[in-house]
């Protein structure tokens, strides 16, 4: 449908399937227009600039996701310092630690649900780590987690919301109270910039939400569609074996190709504006096609092909300007651990069956299940 959609033009008016909260919106599938967006200043995160609040902002919190400077630069500047790629770097022996625990469990069996025994727990034991987040119910997180940014219904959605918000306001009610600890929450709570800024309550559960969600999330989606691509493409994956500088490669070729965020969240218009050759009144809807424009072929010659070799700089999976990932250096270090590790303990990991449904809704790209067998 996105590949249509761009032979037509690089920016359409379409309606959206229930339970998306517009239903209608411009969506940008063009490369160079959807870059352009990115960055664009025009185009507000927080809606209540055009009167408009949503029930994660009513039940959480503003965050980052939906703030615009200069709340956007003075909360990502409390939190950057953390996820520098020198400082996430150190965290690369743990990392490598939790996936040997996870494969030394998963190996014995001889088959297993990628997603379940690897691609999931890896990146929430990690976050959970960082953040000073307790042991938790995994699946209970999962399911409220996947209602978050894949909702099912609308109910489900708002109880979701509802759970995570008094589960956040606990924690960090504990952590307040509790023997200072060398966690980034205990940290954020414990922050005074130079000027004497702290974090509201309010403001640290939106921070503890979007690194908790986003934080492993986008990356479960990540390891899994990375070993899906390479396991329905077998000479990609014999290259990969057989040379494994290809590695990082593999990993940004995987984000071009079936990128783990499928349209980035709303913008609104702050202002009538230009996209594309089509007029944008103020006021108006504007989702971001990061996959589609992943997929433009003026930018990626032979688009569809999955490609480890290709130049695959200046893909947008992981936004671009002002509000790039910041998580992007330890999502490619998961990534990279978890290809590497799984590749170098089973040469012969092969599927084991048709993937499960795809993620419901327009913010997430991945498979609820990856069986394999080795």
């Amino acid at each position: 449908m996105y590949a249509e959609l761009r032979a037509l033009g690089p920016v359409h008016r379409v309606r959206l399937p229930a339970p998306d909260a517009h239903h209608e919106t411009w969506l940008v599938v063009g490369y160079e227009e959807a870059r352009a967006a990115l960055a664009d200043p025009r185009l507000a995160k927080d809606g209540e600039k055009i009167g408009v609040r949503f029930l994660d902002e009513e039940l959480i919190g503003k965050y980052l996701l939906v703030a615009d400077p200069p709340q956007h630069t003075r909360l990502r500047a409390l939190i950057a310092r953390e996820f520098t790629m020198r400082r996430v770097e150190t965290l690369r022996p743990r990392v490598q630690e939790i996936t040997d625990e996870l494969l030394d469990a998963m190996l014995p069996l001889g088959r297993a649900g990628l997603v379940e025994s690897l691609a999931y727990p890896l990146p929430l034991t990690v976050i959970c780590e960082l953040l000073g987040v307790p042991e938790i119910d995994r699946d209970a997180f999962r399911t409220l987690s996947n209602e978050a940014v894949a909702p099912s219904s609308t109910a489900r959605e708002h109880d979701a919301f509802v759970q995570l918000a008094a589960y956040l306001t606990d924690l960090i009610e504990d952590k307040r109270c509790s023997a200072p600890a060398d966690d980034l929450l205990s940290s954020l709570i414990r922050t005074t910039a130079e000027d004497g800024d702290r974090l509201s309550p309010q403001e640290l559960r939106g921070m503890a939400f979007v690194l908790l969600i986003a934080g492993h999330e986008t990356t479960v989606n990540l390891i899994s569609s990375g070993f899906h691509a390479l396991l329905t493409h077998p000479v990609q994956l014999a290259d990969l074996r057989a040379d494994r500088t290809l590695l990082g490669g593999a990993v940004e070729e995987t984000l071009r190709y079936e990128g783990p965020v499928e349209n980035a969240t709303f913008r609104y218009a702050a202002e009538p504006l230009d996209i594309g050759g089509r007029a944008i009144d103020a006021g108006d809807a504007v989702m971001i096609g990061l996959t589609a424009a992943d997929r433009d072929g003026v930018r990626y010659p032979a688009r569809d092909r999955f490609d480890i070799r290709r130049d695959a700089r200046g893909h947008l999976a992981f936004g671009h300007g002002l509000r790039y990932c910041l998580g992007a250096p330890l999502a490619r270090l998961e990534a990279r651990v978890a290809l590497r590790s799984l590749l170098d303990r089973c040469p012969d990991l092969a599927l084991d069956g048709p993937p499960g449904d795809w993620l419901p809704g327009m913010l997430m790209r991945g498979v609820r299940s990856l069986p394999v067998r080795w």
